[in-house]
């Protein structure tokens, strides 16, 4: 699988993450301070990152930040994109079966290595609902209107 990475600091954690991957043979595009020379802000990396899933040139990836809430946000304002950021195993299922997500967000700060193979175990094992219900709300999603012209 096509994964693009990004993390907006070069900590121990974003580099397990690339190697974890890699690991599982998993293709992987690095972004911000896991590139060299490459924009670190997470804004712009997340988004590039998630910009890789919105045009197909990626099947999914992941987005990392000091939290993971503003990588996740940079990521959410991708077309085609949900993110999910993700704490632990079950909140990493979820996201996947209930929500289809296809960009999962970690935070730097509380994710341990443990915890990361965790999280990915259950993200990449888990696949979308086909639940009748699930598959109507991720519809109605899909229809939500954000735009400024709304009203």
């Amino acid at each position: 699988m096509r994964i693009s990475v990004s993390s907006d600091m070069d900590e121990p954690v974003a580099r397990l993450l690339v190697e974890e991957l890699r690991n599982r043979g998993h293709e992987v595009r690095a972004y911000g301070a896991l590139r060299a020379g490459d924009d670190a802000r997470w804004a712009v990396c997340s988004a590039a990152a998630a910009r890789d899933v919105g045009d197909g040139a990626a099947d999914q990836a992941v987005v990392c930040c000091w939290t993971g809430t503003g990588a996740s946000i940079a990521a959410n304002k991708v077309p085609g994109v949900r993110a999910a950021l993700c704490t632990d195993a079950g909140t990493a299922r979820g996201a996947r079966q209930w929500n289809d997500a296809n960009v999962l967000a970690l935070g730097l700060r509380l994710t341990s290595a443990p915890v990361l193979k965790e999280i990915l175990d259950a993200w990449f094992a888990a696949e979308a609902s086909q639940d009748a219900e699930d598959r109507q709300n991720l519809a109605h999603l899909d229809r939500i209107d954000t735009g400024p012209d709304r009203g």
